[in-house]
């Protein structure tokens, strides 16, 4: 067994350490509710009656209460293509827990908004908080005691951080991950990106546009490209919350209707009554939170995850900071490179060895903790594994010595760079986030005069007037979650990317996020403190000169400090109306900052 490597077990005692009283107590509460809990042996005869009345063949089995009864919960809907094969799993659920002598019932469902379909949106403002939705979603369906194990059907940005924020809540039940797999690939990405930036220049219109999105957008699964829902499946691999080798498969597939039916047999084996109890709780610990961040800076995922991770790990009482990342990534290399860094998706990905290969390197590396309870193994190691069909059973292959295609994926000891690329850059201006993989060398550090922007459209105005044709950093404040949601940024990726090509030097910062999709042009994202709160971004004057270095982990805006202290904030913009962005004032009122995981239930809990 390698030993693990020491800044990574240095980065795990810091986080243990930070988080010894509030993970105690955390142990304590799912302890509590395993023994004395609301479960349905202590129900009512009329709340059992009403759990049960409508459970068909299923109705005897669980008035007995001397099986598992498994919770789904589902996110199912048919607008968004990730998750519309969902609509046969509860069916399909049901008979392969039969199978095993036990039942299972849909809990309930939650939201699952997309974040392509809102980019640029008014429903945009509502995507972070609707991690939140996700979350109270879950915890009302697993609420009524009915319930001996859990199966979250979820796969895309908020909707898996949501599913596990709220069944951690119920962290005395077992329960797995069960991903839907990504649509086949269709037009390459580079193509897309390339028609995106032409469409920005008017050299090509909104038909073309429209032809190219949807010859990449083609079918039912996840999107390709390797963003905020395939980071996603990656951390539930490295974190063992999934079968092993679940995460790629396609829709639709016999062997992806396998594994599902492998992790439903699975649940009914890691119960509370058996010899293999293994609760979500006591899964989701410490070395599993350090696996998530070293599975993300290894491959060169979503820069959404510096949010969604720390708002995970308080939900099981660990804390997680930006520092841990930062410390991470200069030790973690970067093994992969999928769209947007590089050529493939991530059906090339999976075909050049996928998560199999990545985390039996990493392992080999000594950069994982193996050492972690998984749903379905004695270690990670046996996560490292591919399956395949064997008539109607599931046979698991080892990972493979080396990656199919070397262009795409490599050992930890011929990476593509040596530091996992996501930096805490801190300075003048708060902390904040620099997906430096991305990004040419040269191009990480910028120094350029500011011209400063509340709103993504007017930078849009801006660009198309001609207004931003130089060395330029684009600052775009009141984007935090207390100001508007903190909705993605992601339109303005074509323009600062046009910019950029024709020889400009060009950065962003910006209290708000980017996508999953952060690309090539530099940007320090998910900036705190905040332009609402008095963050020292809404000093910013257009013409001030500001500096951003990911090498250095520097941002700062070359003011002097008495004159830049004196300065009055900026106002922010009138609330928000329309689009029922109102009804989610009091998550807005109630956030804290983008580091503690922009969360305003997770603030009221005192977690």
């Amino acid at each position: 067994m390698t030993d693990i490597h020491p800044e990574v077990a240095a980065v795990t005692d810091r986080v243990i350490m930070r988080s010894r009283e509030t993970r105690r107590a955390y142990l304590d509460l799912i302890a509590r509710e395993r023994e004395s809990g609301v479960h349905r042996p202590s129900l009512a005869c009329g709340n059992l009656a009403h759990g049960f009345a409508a459970a068909g063949e299923d109705k005897a089995a669980i008035r007995a209460g001397r099986s598992m009864n498994i919770g789904i919960v589902t996110a199912y809907n048919d607008m968004l293509s990730a998750h519309q094969p969902y609509g046969r799993y509860p069916d399909q659920i049901k008979i392969f827990a039969r199978e095993r002598g036990a039942t299972a019932q849909v809990a309930g469902g939650t939201p699952a908004m997309c974040d392509g379909v809102t980019q640029g949106q008014r429903g945009m403002e509502l995507s972070l908080f609707s991690r939140d939705t996700i979350a109270l979603s879950a915890a009302v369906g697993l609420s009524h005691g009915m319930f001996d194990g859990a199966a979250l059907l979820g796969i895309c940005d908020k909707i898996v951080p949501g599913l596990l924020i709220g069944a951690l809540r119920f962290g005395h039940l077992p329960t797995i991950l069960i991903p839907a797999g990504p649509m086949p690939s269709g037009l390459a990405n580079k193509e897309k990106q390339r028609i995106r930036q032409l469409y920005a220049e008017g050299k090509v219109g909104r038909d073309e546009l429209l032809e190219s999105e949807a010859a990449s957008y083609h079918g039912a699964g996840t999107c390709t490209f390797y963003g905020t829902a395939n980071s996603n499946q990656m951390m539930m691999d490295v974190m063992g919350l999934h079968m092993p080798g679940a995460s790629f498969i396609n829709p639709g597939t016999k062997l992806r209707q396998a594994v599902t039916r492998a992790a439903i047999h699975r649940l009914t084996e890691i119960g509370a009554d058996g010899n293999d109890y293994r609760p979500l709780g006591r899964c989701v610990d410490e070395k599993a939170i350090v696996n998530a961040v070293i599975g993300l800076l290894a491959t060169g995922g979503s820069t959404n995850h510096a949010i969604h991770l720390p708002a995970i790990a308080r939900a099981a009482g660990i804390v997680l900071d930006w520092e841990d990342f930062d410390r991470l990534s200069a030790v973690v290399p970067l093994i992969a490179r999928v769209y947007p860094n590089g050529a493939g998706d991530v059906n090339h990905f999976h075909a050049a060895g996928g998560m199999s290969f990545v985390i039996a390197s990493l392992l080999d590396a000594g950069l994982l903790h193996g050492d972690i309870l998984t749903v379905a193994g004695a270690s990670l190691r046996d996560h490292a594994r591919d399956p395949k069909l064997d008539g109607e059973e599931i046979r698991y292959e080892d990972a493979p010595e080396r990656s199919y295609d070397e262009t795409m994926l490599r050992r930890p000891t011929e990476p593509f760079q040596p530091d996992g690329g996501m930096r805490l850059v801190k300075g003048n201006l708060g902390r904040a986030t620099f997906k430096t993989s991305a990004v040419e060398e040269h191009r990480r550090t910028i120094e350029a005069p500011a011209r400063v922007f509340s709103d993504q459209v007017e930078v849009l105005k801006a660009f198309k007037a001609g207004e931003l044709e130089r060395d330029v950093i684009v600052v775009v404040r009141f984007q935090g979650p207390r100001a508007n949601g903190m909705p993605e940024l992601h339109k303005l990726t074509p323009p600062l990317g046009v910019l950029q090509d024709r020889g400009h030097k060009v950065a962003l910062v910006t209290d708000g996020r980017m996508s999953g999709a952060s690309g090539k042009v530099p940007a320090a994202i998910h900036l705190s403190p905040e332009a609402i709160g008095g963050g020292p971004i809404g000093k910013i004057r257009d013409g001030d000169v500001v500096r951003l270095s990911g090498p250095e982990g520097r941002l700062e805006v070359l003011v002097d400090a008495s004159e830049f202290a004196a300065r009055e904030d900026a106002s922010p913009p009138p609330p928000a109306a329309g689009t029922g962005r109102e009804l989610f004032a009091f998550m807005r009122l109630g956030a804290d900052g983008a580091e503690q995981g922009g969360s305003a239930m997770l603030a009221a809990a005192g977690l």
